[in-house]
């Protein structure tokens, strides 16, 4: 059941800003440090597993999740398991104390700056699912979780793998700070009729469905010339791969687009969305690695 909270289907989201900040300093720096690489990954996929366990903790305990309700068995662990909620909220506390203990590590090794992206990143964390009216209840969700997982996260890493705090690393991230966002977005459009009932403002609910679908379209076709022009303008080298990410996006986009985002498709949204964030995250990092090896073996 910790697993299940946890949720690890959703680890994409702090394994893939990881791997392109990974990727953006094997092209800058000459010397990558593999134990930095992995302790980085560790603590990122701590904090994510932490989050998702904050959020179900919040949602069971004000009645914001329900047997009603389209999601899985395993995404919903205080809704079908007997337990104590106070011991999902015990780890939910561990997971972050982990990733802090982690991060002794890399603060050591990186400097100050890693601990005050951390702590920027844990505050949010908290705010995200604890308080009155945390920021999953707002119409910012989106932007908040895409911004600190695919932009502070690559910003962060990058820095304590170069050395560097290179803000260019934000605008390197706006694919991912995209993808991150449109996982949110996918949760939320499905979700509008029971996010009204407890009076969440999420984005899609002020939207509507059509709107929203009609935004969440227009954000997908976003990310695809996000990812071709910041490879053809900063990664040049790299553009043959784009052509292999559209070939093998293509048919997870088509269904991805297809899909209605109502209630009864939340779960197969869920997984299309996520699916499309790892090819198109695997291929960004992909283009920006072959810029790389391009260049050195010319």
């Amino acid at each position: 059941m910790a697993v299940e909270l946890a949720a690890p289907h959703t680890w994409p989201a702090s394994i893939l800003p990881v791997l392109v900040a990974t990727s953006c300093a094997v092209v800058h720096s000459p010397v990558l440090d593999i134990l930095m690489v992995c302790a980085l990954l560790a603590i990122c996929i701590l904090m994510q597993a932490s989050v998702n366990t904050f959020n179900d903790y919040y949602d069971f305990v004000k009645g914001a999740d329900s047997e009603e309700d389209n999601v899985d068995v395993t995404d919903a662990v205080l809704v079908y398991n007997h337990i104590n909620p106070a011991s999902a909220l015990r780890l939910a506390v561990g997971l972050l104390v982990a990733a802090f203990a982690i991060g002794v590590y890399v603060i050591y090794c990186a400097g100050w700056i890693p601990l005050v992206l951390g702590i920027i990143g844990a505050v949010i964390v908290i705010a995200y699912s604890a308080g009155k009216t945390p920021i999953s209840y707002l119409p910012i969700g989106e932007v908040v979780s895409g911004f600190v997982m695919g932009g502070l996260i690559p910003l962060a890493c990058y820095q304590a793998l170069t050395g560097e705090l290179n803000f260019v690393v934000l605008v390197w991230s706006i694919p991912t700070i995209i993808g991150i966002g449109l996982i949110m977005m996918t949760n939320n459009t499905c979700d509008i009729e029971k996010d009204i009932e407890v009076s969440r403002r999420t984005l899609p609910t002020l939207l509507g469905r059509p709107h929203a679908r009609k935004l969440y379209h227009a954000l997908v076709f976003c990310w695809l010339v996000a990812i071709a022009v910041i490879i053809a303008v900063f990664f040049t080298r790299g553009t043959i791969v784009l052509v292999f990410a559209l070939l093998a996006s293509y048919p997870l986009l088509k269904a991805l687009l297809s899909n209605p985002l109502a209630p009864q498709a939340r779960i197969g949204a869920m997984a299309q969305i996520c699916s499309v964030n790892i090819a198109l995250g695997s291929f960004y990092a992909a283009a920006i690695l072959a810029s790389s090896a391009i260049a050195f073996v010319a």
